[in-house]
């Protein structure tokens, strides 16, 4: 099938016969959609077998060759020739996957992601960028076009391989206002139309009713693919989580997107490394099986043993951190139901672990008081894996004991005042960023109150 001198990918032709992707799902005749959930059957033929070598996964409306080892360029350094060898290295290890934002280092990562992949031939990499347009100033279609178009000159390139509307989940008036009243989507599915863009998808987190809404609209927009938060924590335990949250769990997310014909991109597969810092007996129970493999190898290989999955995006910003995971999917080898059943257990201690779910991504910050929010409750967490939080009765006999290691280590670890959680005002501008949903004002009064000096009578 040609078109235009170009090979007709499934949904040019599916589109000339006037069938949607979701009707293609069930017409088994026209692509052999069965395959693909049968996982032995699919990872015997995309996982390669000598060592080394990269694990791709088909797109299955392209063909394209997506390394299952996704770059997650949110947090890079700030240096172009540091970002230049990571980039090289990737690409010279099989990384094709690399996924920014406009919004990611206020703008800065499209520019050293574009500087960087500019270096390589355009054949051997392919971009995700977003509409980043949760501010409502940005709501405007002259506004949301602008910044799409700002992303075509910071990263260098004439048309965008996988393009996001970026965490839809804040609710059906967000979703209107972003993307429906204003045009914006209308526009971006002619932009697909006319190639610039190569693949549309959304990047989702909150309201899973946002997420329904747009999926269940699979034969009007067929989405190619849709990215979301993916571990072995939140498969079954995401929805159970405190705050204000209306989220579903990811077996939820997953298993619909698969029944809809859409491939899912991950994100947070180490949960903000979280995994990393387990309690020291959730970790043991790993060791005893694997003493050789990190965390992060068990989680990368549980998320990469799903074959719905197109790429796992990991924010790599070092070099180590890198070469590790280029190492764990070169190639990936998929979990044996023993490890399944072992991390399903460490996701039903975890979940009784009473930690802020915090990954750090930063999207609340900056704080307009000063509050150093991520760092304020990755200490929280690490106390709580820690088992010195929460503390015991206070006529325990080790509850000074306790509270005092938790002022110690707080202040050690927030050794500035000024970004103290006592700090926070209860402004309320923190809630609307989070992709979490947290409730930030009342997760900090928790740290003040475990601070504050015993009461007297």
């Amino acid at each position: 099938m040609k078109k235009n001198g170009q090979q007709m990918d499934r949904r040019h032709f599916l589109r000339q016969l006037g069938i949607g992707a979701g009707s293609a799902v069930a017409a088994m005749a026209l692509e052999p959609f069965g395959a693909f959930a049968k996982k032995d059957a699919y990872l015997s033929v995309h996982t390669p077998h000598l060592s080394g070598e990269m694990t791709y996964r088909t797109q299955r409306g392209s063909g394209e060759q997506i390394s299952l080892l996704g770059f997650g360029m949110m947090r890079l350094p700030n240096d172009q020739d540091e970002v230049n060898a990571l980039v090289d290295y990737a690409i010279e290890h099989g990384v094709n996957y690399f996924d920014t934002a406009p919004m990611y280092m206020g703008g800065q990562s499209e520019v050293l992601t574009g500087n960087a992949l500019a270096r390589h031939p355009r054949e051997k990499f392919f971009i995700a960028t977003k509409m980043s347009n949760q501010n409502r100033r940005l709501w405007s279609f002259d506004e949301s076009k602008r910044m799409y178009e700002t992303s075509f000159e910071r990263l260098r390139v004439d048309h965008i391989d996988y393009y996001l509307l970026h965490s839809i989940g804040g609710g059906m008036d967000s979703l209107k206002g972003r993307f429906l009243d204003n045009g914006i989507l209308e526009f971006l599915l002619r932009e697909r139309e006319a190639g610039r863009i190569r693949h549309l998808g959304f990047s989702y987190h909150g309201d899973v009713r946002d997420f329904d809404w747009l999926l269940d609209r699979q034969l009007e927009y067929q989405w190619d693919f849709c990215q979301i938060q993916m571990n072995f924590l939140d498969w079954r335990h995401a929805s159970m989580r405190g705050g204000r949250r209306t989220d579903a769990d990811a077996e939820y997310l997953y298993n619909k997107c698969e029944k809809s014909g859409v491939q899912c991109v991950v994100m947070e597969p180490l949960r903000g490394g979280a995994f990393g810092r387990m309690a020291q007996e959730l970790t043991d129970q790993l060791l005893a099986m694997h003493p050789d493999d990190s965390t992060a190898r068990w989680a990368f290989r549980w998320v990469g043993s799903y074959p719905n999955i197109l790429t796992t995006l990991s924010g790599m910003n070092r070099m180590e951190h890198l070469e590790e995971n280029v190492k764990t999917f070169s190639p990936l080898q998929p979990c044996t139901e023993q490890e399944n059943q072992l991390l399903a257990s460490i996701a039903d201690q975890m979940s009784g672990f009473p930690t802020i779910p915090c990954t750090t991504c930063e999207y609340c910050m900056p704080c307009p008081y000063g509050v150093n929010i991520p760092a304020n409750f990755a200490y929280y967490n690490e106390a709580v894996n820690e088992h010195i939080l929460p503390l015991p009765d206070p006529t325990a006999e080790n509850y000074q004991e306790r509270k005092q290691q938790f002022v110690d280590g707080f202040q050690k670890a927030l050794p500035d005042e000024a970004t103290w959680a006592k700090k926070c005002q209860d402004c309320e501008e923190c809630l609307s960023k989070c992709p979490q949903q947290i409730r930030i004002p009342n997760q900090l009064a928790r740290i003040v109150e475990a601070l504050r000096p015993p009461r007297r009578n």
